[in-house]
């Protein structure tokens, strides 16, 4: 575990932490002093010889000049309270700078993960669910700065408890071997049931939490098919099975959380009644001579419950959110694309040579295949679903990576040196288009800078400019998804969108598939005119779609055939 932590911990983490480690060193000093001046204290106001008597209260008494015992102890006790006062504000700051440190990481955290997550490969990306990428940033990042948190408090608390024992042991180490014998038992009681079973409800908590995260994607993902299907109850009946044990785990981990308090206050007690009939048993007599050594214990104890119980608290919240760090460490160890910014030219032709592909092994989707694609050119795949269409043209643009042979560009081989640059030239319309709720001008910026002349321009280019002017132009709502536009007005946006980077390679990936026959044709001689001086492909079912192509290719069983030239 620490292993892991330290790897996701910057070097400026590691440094904030070592100066938190010496702030708490001060701290548990500052605790124990506060802790060990109430017994001279209660010494000299109960016993006014002592002054006089006590070498070192003698020497400050003549060197302060003070003109009687009653002066002296007011004023002790005066430099006492303010003291306290010193203590609260001390142990604020550093609990400010605590806090300050772990929130601080969640913002760091959540940023990791998710340039993490954009700079995964696609072939990587579209294995993992997002709704799981979804609830490591939002709630498993969460849950390690809580566990970080836990690891730092449950530092300084050990300090504390490791200064007051020692001042304990000096007064007296009878009674602070029989402290320290019931409190390691409670201890190791604690950590075999109660931490044991905390751990167990962490991993149940992880996996009910992904379920929800997972039904609730689904379902507004689908809202409309719910609807039509009047399915409902068995989405409702699911989600109400992970919440209830989602709840059920947290119920259970707040219950065992409270278990260490409640048994250590009861023995806190205790101990304290133990004391006090150990130095009756012992001297067998009143035990008003021995009050402030008792006054001493019973603050210690007093101080030490609640820094045992912090301890044994933060060490369950670790292990009911250690998977939590488990996930985060493997999503920050994900290895993330190499994205070259090297030019490459498209001036004369694309080259694919002794292609091949697969996603499992000794199951080729694509073989042998050998194809040039010249600029200009008005191409189109077809072929059964399966056939190996889209990771053809996910290969030719970059997404994937041939696993054997070549892609190159004006005799320049596509690869991790000058990907970037290559991607820069495609422009892609697919065949369900997300738009995100916000006005279509944002749509097809798409977090571009945005231009209003430009978009203006791929709005028309697009054919939808008219109709938005019937509305409130590229500053029309789309709504989330596009659902407030009509699919065809959905994909002229799509186009817009590509044609707003000004690419030099337009990819249609089945992209009118969904549309009405008319609709289709519409769009189709639209994009056939937009891409005159482009390099058109197209990914297509049907034959009717392809009439502007001056090539089209079958791929059948992963192989490439020629069906029209």
């Amino acid at each position: 575990m620490l292993k892991k932590l330290e790897s996701i911990l910057t070097r400026k983490d590691k440094f904030f932490i070592f100066n938190l480690f010496l702030f708490s060193i001060l701290i548990s000093i500052i605790e124990t002093v506060g802790i060990s001046a109430i017994m001279p204290f209660i010494s000299v106001a109960s016993d006014f010889t002592l002054i006089h008597n006590n070498d070192y209260y003698k020497y400050i008494y003549n060197s302060f000049s003070f003109s009687d015992d009653v002066s002296f102890v007011i004023i002790f006790g005066v430099l006492l309270i303010a003291f306290y006062f010193f203590r609260s504000i001390i142990n604020l700051y550093y609990l400010y700078q605590l806090s300050n440190f772990t929130e601080g990481r969640y913002s760091l955290l959540v940023n990791r993960l998710f340039k993490n997550y954009m700079e995964m490969s696609y072939g990587k990306f579209v294995m993992r669910n997002s709704s799981t990428l979804t609830k490591t940033i939002v709630n498993e990042a969460a849950n390690l700065t809580q566990l970080i948190s836990s690891a730092l408090l449950m530092m300084s608390e050990i300090f504390v408890i490791i200064f007051i024992y020692m001042a304990m042991l000096y007064i007296d180490y009878t009674i602070t071997l029989i402290i320290t014998f019931i409190l390691l038992l409670n201890a190791v009681l604690m950590l075999k049931t109660v931490s044991k079973k905390i751990k167990q409800v962490g991993v149940i908590r992880e996996k009910v939490q992904k379920q929800f995260y997972e039904i609730i994607n689904k379902s507004f993902g689908n809202f409309k098919l719910l609807k039509l299907q009047n399915n409902r109850k068995n989405m409702l009946s699911d989600f109400e099975e992970a919440s209830l044990n989602y709840s059920k785990a947290n119920i259970t981990n707040a219950t065992l959380t409270s278990v260490p308090r409640l048994f250590l206050e009861a023995i806190g007690f205790s101990l304290i009644l133990i004391i006090i009939i150990y130095a009756v048993w012992k001297n067998n007599r009143d035990i008003s001579e021995f009050i402030a050594v008792i006054s001493m214990f019973v603050l210690a104890l007093y101080r030490l419950m609640p820094s045992v119980n912090r301890i044994i608290t933060g060490y369950n919240r670790i292990m009911f959110y250690h998977k939590s760090l488990d996930i985060i460490y493997s999503d920050l160890e994900y290895k993330t694309e190499i994205m070259g910014s090297e030019d490459i030219l498209f001036n004369n032709d694309i080259k694919i040579k002794d292609l091949y592909f697969s996603y499992e092994q000794n199951k080729p989707v694509l073989k042998n295949i050998n194809l040039s694609i010249k600029k200009g050119d008005k191409i189109a795949f077809i072929g059964e679903s399966g056939s190996g269409k889209t990771t053809l043209v996910d290969l030719i643009i970059g997404l994937y990576k041939p696993q054997s042979g070549s892609i190159a560009s004006d005799n320049i081989q596509i690869n991790d040196l000058n990907i970037e640059r290559w991607r820069s030239k495609i422009g892609y319309i697919p065949q369900s288009v997300y738009l995100f709720d916000g006005t279509v001008g944002e749509n097809v910026a798409f977090g571009l800078p945005y231009d209003e002349n430009k978009i203006n321009y791929v709005l028309k280019q697009a054919k939808i400019y008219d109709f938005l002017k019937t509305k409130k132009g590229k500053d029309t709502f789309v709504g989330e998804g596009g659902i407030m536009l009509s699919g065809g007005q959905k994909q002229r946006i799509a186009i817009a969108r590509a044609l707003y980077i000004e690419p030099e390679i337009l990819v249609l990936d089945e992209a009118t598939s969904a549309l009405d026959d008319k609709t289709e044709k519409d769009i189709m001689d639209e994009i056939y005119e937009i891409s005159g001086d482009k390099t058109l492909i197209i990914i297509a079912h049907r034959l009717s779609t392809l009439g502007g192509c001056n090539i089209i290719y079958k791929l059948e069983n992963g192989e490439l055939k020629n069906v029209q030239q």
